[in-house]
C-alpha cells in the first residue's frame, strides 16, 4: 500500500511539467492538420480532374508517404533532407512538417472519396451554366467534400495525435519527452506512463468532439449523396 502511495505522489508532483507538453503535441498535431489540409485539397483534385501526367506524380507521393513508417520518415527529413537544404527548424517544426506530409497523403484519400461519392451531374449541370472546370471545382465540388470529410478528419486526428509520440525521438518536449524524463529519474515509467496514456485519451476525445460538433454545425438537413 505503501509503494503505491508512493507511485501515485511520483505521478501527482510531476503531472505539471508532463502538462506543459500538452501544448506542444497540440500545437504539432494542429500544424500537421493544417499543413494536410493544405496539400491534401489540391491532390485530391488532381487525382480526379487532373490531366495524367499530373495524376501519377501524385499517387507516388501518396504511396509513398504511405507506406514509409512515420518513424523513419521523421529521421530521413529531419537528420537528412532539411540539413541537405540548410534548414535550420527545431524538432517541433521539422516534426510538424513531416507529419503534415504525411497527413497531406492521408486526407487527399478522404477528400478524392468524398469528391467521387458526389454526383456527376453537378459538374456537367455547372458547364452548362457556362462555369470553367475550375470554378465548378472550387465553388460546388470542394465545399461539399469538405462537410462531407469531417468524420474522416475526426479519424486523422486521432492517426495523427498517436503519431506524434514519436517526436521525442527528435528532441521535441512533448507529453512523451517529458514524462520519459521523470521516469528515467525516479525509474516509476508504469505510473508515469499510465497518465501519459490517460493524457492522450483526454487530448484525442476532446480533439473528436470538437470535430464532431463541427460536423453538426455544418450538416445540411436532408442533405445526401447518391454517388
Amino acid at each position: 500500500m505503501e509503494m503505491l502511495f508512493f507511485k501515485l505522489h511520483v505521478a501527482w508532483n510531476a503531472l505539471p511539467y508532463v502538462l506543459g507538453g500538452v501544448g506542444v503535441t497540440v500545437a504539432t498535431v494542429v500544424a500537421a492538420m493544417l499543413l494536410g489540409f493544405i496539400c491534401g485539397v489540391p491532390l485530391a483534385v488532381l487525382q480526379v480532374y487532373g490531366p495524367a501526367w499530373a495524376r501519377w506524380p501524385v499517387r507516388v507521393y501518396v504511396w509513398f508517404f504511405r507506406g514509409v513508417p512515420v518513424l523513419l520518415l521523421l529521421f530521413l527529413f529531419y537528420f537528412g533532407l532539411f540539413r541537405l537544404f540548410a534548414l535550420d527548424l527545431d524538432a517541433v517544426a521539422a516534426c510538424s512538417i513531416v507529419l503534415g506530409l504525411t497527413s497531406a497523403a492521408y486526407q487527399s484519400q478522404i477528400f478524392r472519396g468524398a469528391i467521387q461519392s458526389l454526383p456527376q451531374g453537378q459538374m456537367r449541370a455547372a458547364r452548362a451554366l457556362g462555369m470553367s472546370d475550375s470554378q465548378a471545382v472550387a465553388v460546388i465540388i470542394v465545399p461539399q467534400a469538405l462537410r462531407l470529410s469531417i468524420p474522416g478528419w475526426s479519424n486523422e486526428y486521432s492517426i495523427l495525435l498517436k503519431d506524434s509520440a514519436l517526436c521525442f525521438a527528435l528532441g521535441a518536449p512533448d507529453i512523451m519527452a517529458r514524462a520519459g524524463a521523470v521516469a528515467s529519474r525516479t525509474y516509476e515509467h508504469m505510473a508515469m506512463y499510465i497518465v501519459v496514456g490517460l493524457l492522450y485519451f483526454l487530448v484525442t476525445w476532446a480533439g473528436v468532439r470538437l470535430l464532431r460538433s463541427l460536423e453538426r454545425r455544418v450538416h445540411i438537413p436532408g442533405y445526401m449523396t447518391t454517388g
